[in-house]
């Protein structure tokens, strides 16, 4: 007998979706405090990655250099990026399970807030 996915289903599947990423955040950023805490962080004297006309490229490139390297405020990083990005898939899980159900209004809802997350963060750094 095949079971047919619920509402309950995808309360729970979505509750545990977001723990996780939240518990996984936690965890990456208790890394990179540690890993930073035994690299003896200074703070930097000059904050050039801040300037206005950084270009994004920048510091993705500085950022994915910086975590490839292992260094403890690049792990930070990457920890409250999965942070931010915890909710952005909650709503693309919440999409495939409305799917699932067949229940359209919502999916159609679903895709607005998923396309307008992804437009703001994807040009938050258009100057």
């Amino acid at each position: 007998m095949k079971k047919n996915f619920t509402d309950i289903d995808l309360n729970r599947s979505v509750g545990n979706l977001l723990r996780l990423g939240v518990i996984l955040s936690v965890i990456t950023s208790l890394i990179g405090f540690i890993k930073l805490f035994t690299e003896g962080f200074k703070m930097p004297r000059k904050y050039t990655m801040l300037d206005m006309g950084t270009s994004s490229e920048k510091v993705w490139g500085h950022f994915w250099d910086t975590l490839c390297k292992g260094e403890g405020m690049a792990i930070i990083q990457l920890g409250i990026l999965m942070l931010i990005f915890t909710p952005l898939m909650r709503i693309i899980f919440a999409l495939i399970g409305y799917l699932k159900e067949k229940d359209y209004v919502y999916v159609v809802i679903s895709s607005i807030v998923l396309a307008i997350m992804a437009v703001s963060f994807f040009t938050g750094y258009a100057h």
